[in-house]
């Protein structure tokens, strides 16, 4: 193998610049060219493509985002999206490609290889840590500490108006935000999709918290589970308190990354090299138990990546 391509793919998050640094320095350590493909899937359609040197990732390492930029793509799930980009493959004489993003990303980039047979190799970098064959995603953990610092100012606010707050937080279907920032922010109540919940049994531990002197309540909500608005809604409706809904929306998508969220990307970006290196075809990379470790994208993308219920316990036990 002598040249890959990479790209960023589907919504952005912290640490995928790490990634991409990691990338284009460990595969130029190797001998390999490098071609940074612009704008996702489109870019890979449209040519919007160039080689990469060492100076390309320069001073990025802390920067949120992605230099190559991303886009969502409704013509590369057709046939025909993902035959232009083939042509693009030949043209640029591209031997395999590391597509750094979610779930979306990865069926894309699943469709090409059976389709082309080109090697690729998923590096999962979202917010939401809903990947399976890996503990953890890049951009989780800055997300979640963007959510705890915004639980952390806001309790100050709810202490001084003795008010209950709502905070929504991202995650699409998954509550891993949610529950991560809950607990470590010290939450009354944490409501995800993975786990129905009852409004009756909030507003009691409400009540019961305000009647031992209690002078907040902080709920977070996953967005996945319900709207921030209609939760407030709800429990001002039964107990009558004065409710204010915060929504973090797509601020706990950028800002630069933490410091775990750039060594995990450094981490399985290079991994991601090794694996095409090694000859892989179809494959993601990830870390279990600490370790860099590989998944087929087969089995990846077949299985759903579940919630820790003891930590959502134990979040329960530790809000009263």
């Amino acid at each position: 193998m002598q040249r890959i391509a990479l790209l960023t793919s589907g919504g952005d998050a912290p640490g995928m610049n790490a990634c991409i640094r990691a990338v284009v320095r460990k595969a130029i350590y190797h001998g390999l060219e490098v071609i940074g493909i612009k704008r996702g899937f489109n870019g890979f359609m449209e040519a919007d493509m160039g080689p990469m040197k060492l100076g390309s990732v320069a001073d990025i390492v802390q920067r949120g985002g992605t230099i190559l930029r991303t886009a969502r793509s409704d013509q590369f799930l057709t046939s025909e999206g993902r035959a232009k980009a083939y042509e693009n493959v030949k043209r640029f004489g591209i031997q395999g490609l590391i597509v750094i993003g979610g779930d979306g990303s990865f069926r894309g980039a699943r469709s090409f290889n059976r389709e082309y047979n080109l090697p690729v190799v998923g590096v999962p970098a979202t917010i939401d840590n809903d990947i399976p064959g890996t503990e953890q995603t890049i951009g989780f953990d800055t997300a979640v500490n963007t959510a705890v610092e915004a639980i952390n100012k806001i309790r100050d606010t709810a202490t001084s108006h003795e008010r209950a707050f709502i905070v929504e937080v991202m995650g699409r279907q998954s509550g891993f935000i949610a529950l991560a920032a809950g607990l470590a922010g010290g939450a009354e109540s944490i409501l995800i999709p993975e786990r129905p919940f009852n409004y009756d049994e909030i507003c009691e531990k409400l009540l019961q918290g305000f009647r031992r002197g209690k002078l907040h309540s902080i709920i977070v909500v996953a967005e996945g589970a319900s709207g921030g608005l209609e939760v407030g809604r709800k429990i001002k409706e039964r107990t009558g308190f004065d409710t204010k809904v915060t929504i973090l929306g797509h601020l706990q998508r950028g800002g630069s990354p933490s410091a775990a969220d750039r060594i995990l990307a450094s981490r399985l970006g290079a991994g991601a090299v090794d694996l095409l290196i090694k000859g892989a075809t179809k494959m993601m990379v990830g870390v279990v138990s600490g370790d860099i470790a590989s998944i087929n994208l087969d089995d990846a993308l077949a299985q759903t990546r579940s919630i820790d219920l003891e930590m959502y316990s134990l979040a329960g036990i530790l809000s009263f």
